[in-house]
């Protein structure tokens, strides 16, 4: 009896933190849902500032510019610093940044107070991000992957709901009716606060965990790996643009669909990122995450050629294929870069999340301009080979040099 009574105790102290664990991981990825729902509301005001204020489309396109600058550069700073001097009030002090950016938005009268607007928004994502995918990763439980996953498919189910917003609140109510949207910014504020609280307590764990770590890989084998995973969310994150930004002119210029149609075959698309979002994550945990990368931007090739040549409802049907082979990439590339930069967690976070922000704008604008010149079905052509680049991961080194010289098995402890 005296023997059974403490493992009994050991276990349901192990059973309560993995109850604890999970819920922060829930209420990091409903946060994250929350904040990219009010991150998507600047775009579905677009054609009412354009209306408005009379902007042409480079006008219209700074706006964009402004935002994923200000979320894209200070993304790694943000998460570097946090690296070396951990921050427990950074969390619900982003969110209140959001806040503070939607009320802006929802009573800026210039151009440019609404570029102030977006630009505090702006700063707002890039505080969350690397700080919330740290708490993610500290509640993992050691199922990184997964962690990663579940906190990013909140992200990716709050942009899919940024056509519906368009469509039916945002631009029938107007731009006052952002100040609706603030309730959520406060219901991300308390939850965050909470969440902060638990990931103080867990910091002295955490640096024992780094600290047995292992054996890192040399740096220039670090530099070169991170640079060709670079490239890869570079042709991830392109093409993905070339859908989330031109997707519905494409439908209603090749098929002639109404705009509510075209915005629900875009939420639908989005929706199925988010559903692959989710499951790369676990696959990355149970067969790596270099196996990963490598099938879901190369093996999303053929869905991505076929894709101009298909009428209405097989370019729907195309269109979620290629959403849920080519999302699950992201969650990999995060967490086998974590893995390869051990004490790093928020500056790669930061980096990886940041560049996803900058990529994808740059490569709308890119695209725009491609596409004003040629059309958008030769857009789609041309950006069909870019998944080819992931060739590139059949290169990449096991994360751990000891997993690599060990059982082969590329999951974490």
């Amino acid at each position: 009896m005296t023997t059974t009574t403490p493992t009994y105790a050991a276990v349901a102290e192990r059973k309560a933190a993995q109850t604890t664990a999970l819920g922060v991981l829930l209420a990091v990825s409903a946060s994250h849902m929350l904040n990219d729902t009010m991150q998507s509301l600047a775009p579905a005001l677009y054609p009412v500032f354009r209306e408005k204020m009379a902007l042409t489309f480079f006008q219209t396109g700074v706006i964009t510019f402004v935002f994923q600058i200000s979320a894209s550069l200070l993304q790694p700073l943000i998460g570097l610093a946090a690296d070396r001097r951990p921050m427990s009030f950074l969390l619900p002090v982003g969110m209140a940044f959001t806040l503070a950016g939607l009320v802006g938005l929802a009573f800026a009268s210039t151009y440019p107070l609404l570029l102030g607007a977006v630009a505090v928004i702006g700063i707002g994502s890039a505080i969350f991000h690397p700080e919330a995918s740290r708490v993610a990763r500290a509640a993992s439980g050691g199922r990184h992957g997964f962690a990663q996953s579940v906190f990013q498919v909140g992200g990716n189910f709050g942009q899919s709901t940024g056509p519906l917003l368009a469509a039916f609140i945002v631009v029938p109510f107007g731009q006052h009716s952002v100040l609706a949207f603030t309730a959520l910014a406060g219901i991300a504020v308390v939850l965050l606060t909470g969440v902060s609280r638990w990931h103080r307590d867990q910091r002295a764990r955490k640096k024992q965990a780094e600290a047995a770590a292992g054996p890192r890989h040399p740096p220039a084998t670090v530099f070169w790996t991170i640079t060709a995973l670079i490239i890869l969310l570079f042709s991830k994150v392109l093409y993905m643009s070339s859908l989330s930004s031109y997707y519905t002119f494409y439908l209603m210029g090749e098929f002639g669909v109404s705009v509510q149609t075209a915005q629900v075959m875009l939420f639908v698309f989005l929706a199925s990122v988010a559903v692959g979002t989710f499951f790369g994550g676990p696959l990355a945990d149970r067969f790596g995450a270099k196996t990963v990368i490598w099938g879901s931007i190369f093996g999303v090739l053929p869905f991505t050629l076929l894709l101009p040549h298909l009428g209405l409802a097989g370019t729907a049907i195309n269109s979620i294929a290629i959403g849920l082979v080519l999302s699950s990439a992201f969650s990999a590339i995060v967490v086998y870069a974590q893995e390869l930069t051990p004490g790093n967690v928020g500056a790669v976070a930061g980096l990886f999340f940041g560049l996803s922000f900058g990529l994808g704008g740059v490569g709308a604008a890119l695209l725009g301009m491609l596409a004003d010149h040629t059309s958008l079905r030769f857009v789609y052509q041309v950006c069909a080979f870019l998944p080819a680049i992931g060739f590139l991961a059949a290169f990449l080194p096991s994360p751990r040099p000891t997993e690599a010289r060990g059982s082969g098995s590329p999951q974490t402890p």
